[in-house]
This record gives structure tokens, C-alpha cells and sequence, in this order.
């Protein structure tokens, strides 16, 4: 009834008001207010409501403690809101409304202690919302609290605790209406509550008052959360953040680097934009000293670049610079975040950001490499195989494939397998049918750059020929066991295991896995099914799966074994290529010939698909050659080799030649139609095309003598060589014939060889070639002559390859044309019509002959010692396509073990060449074949008999020997000289003496002590070269000793020297004399610094001092015989040791994390020799004439040296004179980063440096990179001389 009365009165019955106060304070006692029952209370506080709202804006109670007692009473009532389902939740809602509308309690703002009723309200209205309340109560609770928050004199910090409690994760978690109650408050008392939020956290973040509060510790949760619900909150709060992101306490720094990013990197944050110093402040942690600092910086960038993308460019060099960081665990994650953000769209991320990813590729640790190899596959197969972004973001990430399978050139089998597992996942899906998988092949074969062809080539041809040595095991199996058996198995095993990851560990799980090969016979079987030529990709899978189950144990759920057995099985099983993939490769092939294809779609166009369709199919014949055998196939290659493109028709005989020997069994079709292609291609096609005509036709007919003899009879015969252009078909295609067939054709090939290769070809001049200054022309601008003779040379190769005997003496006249021609310089007859480019050529032709010659081992015991430094002194021919063509060609015979060890010291003559490049790569050269040379010794016991052919350290005497003749080296005790022979020796010794492995130093110290108890086999009296050879060794023991300190150990081995080039030991002789004297060693321990290769594959600073030109002196006497041994004397006056300097360089290695910068040193200017007293024996008399084969020209830089009239002038008075020049390195020039300009073409040229003639000025121009310098005239007689020399600047 009291209840009723109350509700329905209003505040403008003024009688009523009076009527009822001695009521209204009646219930205000202490009886009702703390009467048991919860009904009675609830309707007391809806009566005292209603009395607040009908006795509005003054109370009817006075006493402040009553006030108190009433509105803590009333909020008490408010704890029954929690239950909606209780029958008195709708009075509850009036006595909530009822509050909020009259905002009663905004009269406890008059009250002292009023702080301790609003924090009682807003906790009891926190936690009573939950999830059952409608938006109305929500409401009225938000009034309520929103109008004691905004009236109020400020908000307490104890109120201001019990709203932000809240936003806590942890009570966020437990109660989200509350979260949402205070989200909602705050969002509408901004204004009000801001101040009150920035003196909290002033207090806590910058004053570290952390006592302020219970929630101080969660100070970046709530900083977090308020942005979210309002930056304007924090406005003042940003200003604290920067001033804590320069905090000295690292953990400090962290916390806050955790919350802007979490600020910066949400969706709809716009704070980078409107704080931009605080956002640059943040920037600057991805450089912070602590890592886990940076560490989170990187992983915010994942979620700003895709929340963000306009702020990439801000984050783009931060990356840069942490994609390069010391710590693995920071460049990882730049790489996941880059990665990331690309799949999520790739243009979210710029090429630069993408080239980051790239550059890891080649990071020093695998887990880096392994995550920017395989994110770069991922995105590959989204936006280019799936184009799932079109053709513009296809293009973008383009370059991926073929940089992928760039890492296949790396050293570690981790590297190559994950290459391969990428290429069978992402690049080419072994998943996809027979058609999809082969057009996808297809098409990536011909859109790959060339490197990256050659690399898919050779992961196909590892994959290959570890197939082979599975089967070769399985071969063992089936043999009875034996002590040679078990050794072979145990080789056999060694090797597969070098191609697993982790060979230490892979070798105990490959021993597991023979022996239960050699246990259970069905899994040899299922294995041999599984490397059979005629298993078809279906078949492999399930072959893959069965021998994985029998393998696996349930009751090991990681089994290292069993991975090792799949690494090996996805190696050797064929998943790509099978006669119905070849099949499909060849139809599509076909549909580019006929043009009914979509090339064009593919980026390609119909002539690149079909000639690297060729190309694949050519590569596949090797490794897949039963697969090629269908009369379908066969018909579409004999359709390519009716085509016009060269190459085509090249590769498609090929073809033929691996995969074509059951062709004249099984389809004589074919063969009947095939014969006429191949013989009218080995006498008119080209020359590619006539080797694999001859080579086709000797592997798939067994009538071959009579097929070769077809054409060997009509070609011989009809040789002519007053036409050039004919002759070089005629000349591979006999070639290739006598060397496959000796025993049929060496007779006939004999007079041949005699009458017209070198009588009628290479002894006679026809035509005049160009008198350009370039030393190396284009092969399409080589003369047909000089081709032809070229070929010849090559003739006469194989032909004696081929007889492989040495009875006729044939060989012996060979070497000493071969000699012949590069003591002549190319220039046999020494007519001077031939050009200088053409001459390059047949230089290179010779010495390649020689070195191909030396391969053989009945031709390699005739090589005279002065024939092999001839060819060796080839490596610094002045021509550099001469020098590269015939390094990669030792190179490639060294690595193969074709070649005797004696050729690998040649690589020490790199040490002079003057292009940086080309001595960083001879260097790198000698890392392979040591290794390799090494590797072999230990994988083969039976190596150890032939150490005195294998050991690399067994290299040092062939390299003391060939640089004792040296034509640069005339005088033993001149300290330029001297240097050079360091520079050599310690070019091939720094790399031998990388380790010290069983006492390897002391026992490369033992050998050069040795061989100075010999004499020089090849002139053993004469004093002057034992002089020299003595020499050389004391220099390579100063060289050794200064380098080592282990090099003074015991060698528990003696080393056994090569006769061919040292005598025995005599026992009356015992030379203990050192022949470089003190002064000497000082000068050349401490004189100006090596010369090193400069690549960034070196991965270390690097330099390289300004080098002198490089000539060589040879000498031809009037017969056929050589004599390199002859005394080069020169004319010497008044030295000047010019010293060029390299410009300093700088380079980056991709495979360090962090940059390493290359810095050429650049050497100090030494002192000008004068004076040098003249040697009479060393002045030629004016009346000779230069010999044969010496040449008094040579080079003076990029730019022409034009004396000044001073500088002639005293050369007539004859106060200096020039030395000898000889062919040879050009000098430094400007493209080498010399510093050399005209301002020093005054001084007198330094060694090797020919000063201009007299009477006559050096042309100033250069073409094409080659510098014709005029020919020096002789001091002497002061004649000019005819002829013209050019060096070769090409780089």
C-alpha cells in the first residue's frame, strides 16, 4: 500500500509531501534498513527512491550519516538486479530505473565520504550485469554511473580503479558485460574521465609512483584497451609512451615496444598517422641494442604491413637492416613476416621487401635458408601456377623459379634437397595428372634463365646417378658374400649416404637399411621396382608407401630412420618422368610445331617452346632413356629433324643417341628413315650436328663400320682447302670417326693427316685475315680458314686419342706442331697474315690440344717438361678469353681426374693475371679440386697406392719446377721477381694449407727441403737453373714458415718427388746454403701485399695491389724442337717499378648476415731504381735481328704512353733502356680500377711496360676494349720496328 502511494505521487503534490514526511523519515530508520527480510528491504529502497524523486533536488533527511546509511542501503538492494528470473527482478529494474532517472545519487555529492558510496555502486553494478540483462538495464546502469562520473568534482582513483578493473584481461575474460559496461562508460564520460586516466598513468609511467594503484603492474593491458575503446583517452598518455621507449632497462623497453605494436598494427588504428613522433620513436627500436626488442618489432611488421600496407615504406629499410641481423632468430622472422604478408596479398609487399627474402636464400643458417626458400615456393605456386592474382602479380614473383633453383649451385646437401623437394611440390606438383604436370614442366623449362636450367639439369643427373648407386648396392645383394663384396658394399653405402642430410648420421641409418635389405627379400624387391627404368610414376608412389610401412613402428611415432629412408626414396624415385610423361611432353611438343598451341599465353613464343622442349627431352634421354621408346615418339623427333633451326635438329639426334638402341630391332621403320637424316647431317650439317651424327650412328647400328665407312670415304676424298667454308663439317665429323672406330680408320686417317691436315691446312696461309686491333673476335666473325684449322687441331686430338698408342710416333709430331704454334703465337708460318683475334684462337686451340693429349695416359709420359710449361704458360696468355676458355677447360679435366696433378700448378700462375675475377675464380678452381682430390682419397682405400697422382699437397714440387722456369723469372736475387714467385706460391699454398691435416705442413715443408737435394731434370748442370729452382724453394719455405707454426712438426712420411723433373738425390751432395739472404726475406715478408681474388663468394675482406703487366718470352730455333729453357735476356737500364692502385670497391656477400665490406688496399708508390750499371752480355748488338717468337711490344694501360721530347731526348743519350718484353697478362686499367692516368705516362714504363717508339706517337684510340700500342723500336740501333702489338682490355 506505502509502496503504491509512493509510486504514484509526483513532485507537485505539495499536501501529499507534507502528509507523508514523518513516513518518508519513518522508513529511513534503522529498522527497515536493517530488517532481515529481503522483500521488506526491497520495498523500503523503492519507497526511499521514490521519496529521492518526489522530494526532489532537496531531501527530505538532513543528517549526512543517514544519507550515507540510505544510498549504501539502497545500493545493497541493487545486488538482487543479478537474477532476471527471480519474481522480484522487476522491482529491482523500477528501483534501478527509478535511480537513473532522478540521479539520485548526485545528492551524495554533498556528502564527505561520497567516494565510498559511488565506488559500492559502480562494483555492485559491475558485477551483478551479465549476459541475461536486457540493453534497458544496461542503460540505466550507464546513466547512472555516467552522470555520478560527469557532475562530480573528478573522478577518485579508487572509482577510477573500480571502472578500469574491467578492462583487465583477465576480468575482461570472466565477466564481458562488465568489460562492455565500462567500455560503453568511458566512451561517454571521455572528456570527463580523460584528465583523470593522464594523471594515473603520469604517476605510474613516468614518476613510477606504482603504489598509486593495484592496477600499476597492469598499466599496458589498460593502455592497450582504452585505445581501443577511444584514442582520445591517451591523449596525454602517448608523450609518456615515447619517453619509455628510451628506458634504460631493456625489459622496460620491450613491454612498451609490445604495446605499440599492438596499437600501432590494429585494423582501424590510425595513431602512425596522427603521432608520427611517437611512430618514428618506435621505428627506432627495430635498431635496439636488446634482441628481444627487435625480435618484436619484426613480428609486428607482419600485421601493420597487412593492416597498414601505406606504412610499408616507412618499415621497408627497418626490415632491410634486420634481414641482416646477427641473430638467427630475427632475420627468420623478417622472413616469416615478409613471407606472411604476401600470401595474404601480395601486394602488400614491394619488390624491395622481396628481394630481402631473397637475399636469405643464402643465409649461413639453414633453418633462415630453409624459411625464405620454402616461403618464396609458396608464393610461386599461389600467384604463378594457381594465378590466383593475375598476370601482373604472376610477374612479380616471376623471377622465384629460376632463383630457387639457383641454390642447387650450393655446397650443402641440405640446400640441393630442399631444391628438389621444392621442385616436386611447388614448381612442378608431382600431384597433378600426367597432362597438367607435363605442361606445367613444359612451360617453366622454357621461361627458365640459363643457370637455372643447368641446375635443374644436374638435380636430375645427381638424382640420376644416385639411382645407380642403389642399384649397383642391389647388384652387390645379389652376390655371395665375400671380403670383396662386403668392401664394395661398405663403398657403395659410404657414397649414397653423402647424399642424405647429416652424412655422419646417415651413414649408421644407411648400414641399418642395407642390412635389412639383405633380411627381407620383398622389400629388395619393392625397392628394385622402384628404381627400374619402366617404373611409371603410380607405380613409385605406392612403391614409396609400402617400403615407408614396413619400416615404420607404431610404437615410435618419431623414428629419425625411417626420415632418413624417405629422404632417400623421394631422391631415387621417379615422380615426374615415365613413358606416359614423355609421351605427353613430346604431343605437346608437337602441338607448337603445328601452332596449335597457346604459347604466346605462356610468355613464350612457339620457336623458344619447341627448341627447349628439345632441349628437355634431350636432358631427360640421359636419365629416362627407355621411356623415349615408342614409334609415336620416334616420329615426332625424325619430324624435328627436318626442321630448319639448327639447334633443334641438333638436340633431336641426340636424342637418338641415348635412347635409339632398340631401334633397329624393334622398329625398322624408324631405322630405314633415320640412316639417309644422319649421314646427309655428318657431311653437311653443322658441326654440333655432325658429332651427334657420327657418335648416333656408332651407339644404335651394329653395322657401323660399314655406315661410318659411307662417310668417311667420300669426305676424305673430297677435301679441299682452298675452301675453308666446306671443310670444317668434313673435318669434326673424321675426327669423331677415327676416334670411335681406330682399328678401321687410323690407316686411312694417317695419310690424311699428313698430306693435308698439316701440310696442305695448318702449314699454309690462304687468305690475309683483318688487321684489326681486337685480340678476340666473335665466332661468327672468326675467318672460315682460321675455323677450319681450329678443327684440324682437333682432328689430330682425336685421332691420336682414339689409337691411344704411340708406335707410329705420331704423337711426338703432334706435340712439337702443337708447341710449335704457340711458340709462333698462333702464327705457324710466321707470314703475318693472319689476325691478331684469329691468332687468339688457334693459341687456345694448341693448348687445349695439349692438355686434351695429356688426358691420355700414353701421350702424358711424352709430354716433355718444355711442352708442358708452354701449355701452362697459356693460362696467362695476354688475350682474356684466351686465359678463361683455357682455365674452365683445365678446370673441368682437374675435377674430373682426367688430368695428372702435375696440371693443377698451373692455377698458380693465376696469381699474375691483372683481372681480379679471373683469379678469385682460378682460386676458387683449386678449392674444388683439392677437396675433391681429398674427398676421393678417403672414399677409396685403394687410393693410397697412387697418392704420388692424388695427394694434393704432392702439386707443391710440379709448382716449384714450373715457376723455377718461369720466363719472368730471369734473376734469382731481383726482389721484384722474387715477389712474383711468392705471389704464386702462396696462391696455391693458401689453399692448401687451409687445414693442417695429418702434419700436411711440414710435410709440404719437407718436400720443398727436399728438392733442394736434387738437380733440375731438365737442365741438371746448368748452375744458373738449380740456382733458380734452389730459389724458388727458399722462398716457398719463407712462405710456409711465416704463414704455419705447425710447419716445423715431424712429417712422418718422406715425399717421393717425380722424376720426370728432379734428379735422385746424390749422397756427396747435401746442400744446406740460403739462397734468398736475410735482407731479402724482410723485404719480401713485408713488402707490399699479395694480390687476392676479389668475388664476393670469398665471403672475407679482400685486396688486391696494383700488378705489372705480364709478357713471356718463347723462342723457336729452326727445326720443330722447342727450346723454352734458352736465356732471355733483355736489355735493362735505368727500372721504374710503376704501381698501379686499384680503386677501392665495395661489396656485399649475400650468405653473411651482415654486410662485409671489400676494400682493395692501395699500395704505397715505391722508390725509382737508378743507376742500374748495364751487364754486357745483357746488350744486344745492334745488327741482330729479334728471334722468332720474341716480341718487343707490350702494353701501357687503357690509355696510349706518348713520350714527352724530355723523355726522348734522354733516351738517345741511352740512359735507359727498356726490357725485353714478352706476350703476355696486359697491365692494369682504368676498368680494374687503376688510378694510372696520363700524368704518369712520363715515367720510365716499369717491367713488362714498352715505352712508345721514338719517331713515332701511339694511336690514341681504343676499340672495343683493346689498346694498340706501336711496337718499341730497339735502344740500340734506334730502328723502328714493323709490326704492331694489341692487348687485350676486354673484361
Amino acid at each position: 500500500m506505502i509502496v503504491k502511494t509512493f509510486m504514484d505521487m509526483d513532485q507537485d503534490s505539495e499536501d501529499e509531501k507534507h502528509q507523508y514526511l514523518p513516513l518518508a523519515l519513518h522508513l529511513a530508520s534503522e529498522f527497515f534498513l536493517r530488517n532481515p527480510n529481503k522483500d521488506v528491504r526491497l520495498l523500503v529502497a523503492c519507497c526511499l527512491a521514490d521519496i529521492f524523486r518526489i522530494y526532489a533536488p532537496e531531501a527530505p533527511y538532513t543528517s549526512h550519516d543517514k544519507l550515507k546509511d540510505i544510498f549504501l542501503f539502497i545500493t545493497r538492494q541493487l545486488k538482487g538486479l543479478e537474477d532476471t528470473k527471480s519474481p522480484q527482478f522487476n522491482r529491482y529494474f523500477y528501483l534501478l530505473e527509478n535511480l537513473a532517472w532522478v540521479k539520485s545519487y548526485n545528492i551524495c555529492f554533498e556528502l564527505e565520504d561520497c567516494n565510498e558510496i559511488f565506488i559500492q555502486l559502480f562494483r555492485t553494478l559491475f558485477s551483478v550485469i551479465n549476459n541475461s540483462h536486457n540493453q534497458k538495464v544496461q542503460m540505466h546502469m550507464l546513466d547512472l554511473m555516467s552522470s555520478i562520473t560527469m557532475e562530480g568534482d573528478g573522478v577518485t582513483q579508487e572509482l577510477l580503479d573500480s571502472i578500469l578493473i574491467n578492462l583487465i584481461p583477465a576480468h575482461k575474460n570472466l565477466n564481458k558485460q562488465a568489460f562492455d559496461l565500462s567500455k560503453f562508460l568511458l566512451k561517454r564520460t571521455v572528456q570527463t574521465i580523460e584528465p583523470c586516466i593522464a594523471n594515473f598513468f603520469n604517476q605510474v609511467l613516468v614518476l613510477g609512483k606504482s603504489s598509486v594503484s593495484d592496477l600499476s603492474e597492469h598499466v599496458f593491458d589498460l593502455i592497450q584497451e582504452l585505445f581501443a575503446i577511444d584514442p582520445h583517452l591517451l591523449l596525454s598518455v602517448m608523450p609518456q609512451l615515447e619517453f619509455k621507449l628510451k628506458s634504460n632497462d631493456g625489459e622496460e623497453r620491450l613491454a612498451v615496444v609490445k604495446l605499440l605494436a599492438k596499437l600501432f598494427g590494429s585494423k582501424d588504428s590510425d595513431l602512425a598517422t596522427q603521432n608520427r613522433p611517437l611512430w618514428h620513436c618506435f621505428l627506432g627500436r627495430f635498431n635496439d641494442i636488446h634482441v628481444p626488442v627487435r625480435l618484436e618489432c619484426v613480428k609486428f611488421a607482419s600485421h601493420c604491413l597487412m593492416n597498414h600496407p601505406d606504412l610499408a615504406r616507412d618499415l621497408t629499410e627497418f626490415l632491410k637492416v634486420r634481414s641482416h641481423d646477427p641473430e638467427e632468430a630475427i632475420r627468420h622472422d623478417v622472413i616469416v613476416t615478409i613471407i606472411t604478408a604476401g600470401k595474404r596479398d601480395l601486394s602488400l609487399v614491394n619488390d624491395q621487401l622481396l628481394g630481402f627474402v631473397r637475399e636469405r636464400t643464402l643465409d649461413k643458417r639453414w633453418r633462415v635458408r630453409k624459411e625464405a626458400m620454402m616461403g618464396l615456393a609458396q608464393l610461386y605456386k599461389k600467384y604463378c601456377l594457381h594465378a590466383e592474382a593475375g598476370k601482373d602479380a604472376a610477374e612479380k614473383v616471376n623471377w622465384i623459379k629460376d632463383k630457387l633453383l639457383h641454390i642447387y649451385y650450393q655446397n650443402s646437401i641440405d640446400d640441393k634437397l630442399l631444391v628438389e623437394k621444392i621442385f616436386a611440390q611447388y614448381l612442378v606438383p608431382h600431384n597433378l595428372e600426367t597432362q597438367a604436370r607435363m605442361k606445367c614442366l613444359y612451360y617453366l623449362y622454357a621461361n627458365l634463365d640459363p643457370n637455372a636450367v643447368k641446375a635443374l639439369n644436374e638435380m636430375w643427373k645427381c638424382q640420376n646417378l644416385l639411382r645407380s648407386h642403389v642399384r649397383e648396392l642391389l647388384d652387390l645383394h645379389k652376390q655371395p658374400p665375400s671380403e670383396a663384396n662386403n668392401t664394395a658394399m661398405f663403398g657403395k653405402l659410404m657414397t649414397i649416404a653423402k647424399n642424405l642430410p647429416d652424412p655422419g648420421k646417415a651413414q649408421d641409418f644407411v648400414k641399418k637399411f642395407n642390412q635389412v635389405l639383405g633380411e627381407d627379400e620383398k622389400l629388395r624387391s619393392q625397392l628394385e621396382l622402384l628404381i627400374s627404368p619402366a617404373c611409371s610414376c603410380k607405380q613409385a608412389d605406392v612403391c614409396v608407401r609400402e617400403i615407408a610401412r614396413k619400416l615404420a613402428n607404431p610404437k615410435q611415432p618419431t623414428n629419425p630412420f625411417l626420415e632418413m629412408v624417405k629422404f632417400l626414396l623421394e631422391r631415387i624415385a621417379p615422380v615426374h618422368i615415365d613413358s606416359e610423361a614423355i609421351s605427353a611432353l613430346v604431343k605437346l611438343m608437337n602441338k607448337s610445331i603445328e601452332g596449335t598451341t597457346d604459347d604466346e599465353e605462356e610468355g613464350v613464343s612457339p620457336d623458344t617452346a619447341i627448341r627447349s622442349g628439345l632441349e628437355l627431352l634431350k636432358v631427360l634421354s640421359f636419365t629416362h632413356p627407355t621411356s623415349f621408346h615408342s614409334a609415336e615418339t620416334y616420329e615426332s623427333l625424325l619430324q624435328c629433324l627436318r626442321m630448319e633451326d639448327d639447334k633443334v635438329a641438333e638436340a633431336a639426334i641426340q636424342i637418338f643417341r641415348n635412347t635409339g638402341h632398340r631401334i633397329e630391332t624393334d622398329l625398322p621403320q624408324i631405322r630405314s628413315t633415320l640412316i639417309p637424316i644422319l649421314h646427309q647431317k655428318a657431311k653437311r650439317g653443322t658441326p654440333h650436328q655432325a658429332k651427334q651424327a657420327v657418335h648416333c650412328i656408332h651407339a644404335i647400328f651394329s653395322n657401323k663400320e660399314v655406315q661410318l665407312a659411307q662417310i668417311f670415304e667420300p669426305l676424305s676424298r673430297s677435301l679441299n682447302a682452298d675452301v675453308p667454308e666446306q671443310l670444317v663439317t668434313p673435318l669434326v665429323s673424321l675426327g669423331h670417326i677415327s676416334m670411335l672406330a681406330p682399328d678401321q680408320f687410323a690407316s686411312p686417317m694417317k695419310s690424311v693427316v699428313a698430306n693435308f691436315i698439316v701440310k696442305d691446312l695448318l702449314m699454309n696461309d690462304r687468305s690475309i685475315g683483318e688487321k684489326n686491333v681486337k685480340l678476340w673476335s666473335p665466332d661468327e666473325e672468326v675467318s672460315p680458314e682460321v675455323l677450319a684449322k681450329v678443327q684440324a687441331i682437333k682432328l689430330l686430338v682425336r685421332w691420336l686419342l682414339g689409337m691411344k698408342n704411340n708406335q707410329s710416333k705420331s704423337a711426338n709430331s703432334t706435340l712439337r706442331l702443337l708447341s710449335a704454334m704457340l711458340v709462333s703465337e698462333g702464327d705457324l708460318t710466321e707470314q703475318k697474315r693472319i689476325s691478331k683475334s684469329d691468332m687468339s684462337r688457334l693459341r687456345l686451340a694448341a693448348g687445349s690440344a695439349i692438355m686434351k693429349l695429356a688426358q691420355e695416359p700414353c701421350y702424358h709420359e711424352i709430354i716433355t717438361p718444355e711442352q708442358f710449361q708452354l701449355c701452362a704458360l697459356v693460362i696467362n696468355d695476354e688475350c682474356y678469353q684466351v686465359r678463361q676458355i683455357f682455365a674452365q677447360k683445365l678446370h673441368k679435366a682437374l675435377v674430373k681426374l682426367q688430368l695428372p696433378l702435375e696440371y693443377m700448378a698451373i692455377f698458380a700462375l693465376c696469381a699474375k693475371d691483372p683481372v681480379k675475377e679471373r683469379r678469385a675464380h682460378a682460386r676458387q678452381c683449386l678449392l674444388k679440386n683439392i677437396s675433391i682430390r681429398r674427398e676421393y682419397i678417403k672414399q677409396n682405400p685403394m687410393a693410397n697406392e697412387k697418392l704420388l697422382s692424388l695427394l694434393p699437397e704432392y702439386v707443391v714440387p710440379y709448382m716449384i719446377h714450373l715457376l723455377t722456369h718461369d720466363p719472368e723469372f730471369t734473376k734469382p736475387q731481383d726482389v721484384d721477381q722474387l715477389r712474383d714467385i711468392k705471389e704464386c706460391l702462396w696462391f696455391m699454398l693458401e689453399v692448401l694449407m687451409t687445414k693442417s691435416e695429418n702434419s700436411s705442413h711440414a710435410f709440404i715443408r719437407k718436400i720443398s727441403e727436399s728438392i733442394k737435394q736434387t738437380k733440375d731434370t731438365q737442365s741438371p748442370d746448368d748452375l744458373k737453373t738449380n740456382e733458380k729452382l734452389y730459389t724458388v724453394c727458399d722462398v716457398a719455405l719463407i712462405v710456409i714458415q711465416s704463414k704455419s707454426t705447425s710447419c716445423n712438426m715431424d712429417s712422418a712420411k718422406d715425399p717421393v718427388l717425380p722424376t720426370k723433373f728432379f734428379t735422385q738425390p746424390e749422397k756427396e751432395f747435401s746442400n744446406e746454403k740460403n739462397y734468398v739472404s736475410d735482407e731479402m726475406r724482410t723485404l719480401l715478408l713485408t713488402g707490399k701485399p699479395k694480390p687476392a681474388g676479389v668475388l664476393g663468394a670469398v665471403n672475407k675482406p679482400l685486396s688486391a695491389a696494383g700488378r705489372r703487366p705480364y709478357h713471356r718470352t718463347t723462342v723457336s730455333d729452326t727445326g720443330s724442337n722447342m727450346n723454352v729453357n734458352s736465356d732471355s735476356g733483355s736489355l735493362v737500364g735505368n727500372r721504374t717499378r710503376e704501381i698501379g692502385s686499384e680503386v677501392s670497391e665495395t661489396g656485399v656477400s649475400e650468405n653473411d648476415e651482415n654486410p662485409v665490406r671489400i676494400i682493395s688496399v692501395i699500395p704505397a708508390k715505391t722508390e725509382v731504381v737508378k743507376n742500374k750499371e748495364l751487364n754486357s752480355e745483357q746488350v744486344a748488338p745492334s745488327n741482330i735481328v729479334p728471334e722468332r717468337g720474341k716480341k718487343r711490344t707490350a702494353a701501357a694501360g687503357t690509355e696510349n704512353i706518348q713520350q714527352k721530347p724530355e723523355e726522348k731526348k734522354a733516351d738517345e743519350m741511352g740512359t735507359t733502356a727498356p726490357p725485353k718484353p714478352r706476350r703476355g697478362r696486359p697491365p692494369k686499367s682504368e676498368s680494374q680500377g687503376s688510378t694510372a692516368k696520363n700524368d704518369d705516362a712520363g715515367k720510365p714504363a716499369g717491367r713488362g711496360k714498352k715505352r712508345a717508339a721514338i719517331n713515332q706517337e701511339c694511336p690514341a684510340g681504343l676499340e672495343a676494349g683493346n689498346a694498340k700500342v706501336s711496337k718499341q723500336q730497339d735502344l740500340v740501333t734506334k730502328k723502328a720496328a714493323s709490326t704492331q702489338r694489341q692487348i687485350d682490355l676486354q673484361r
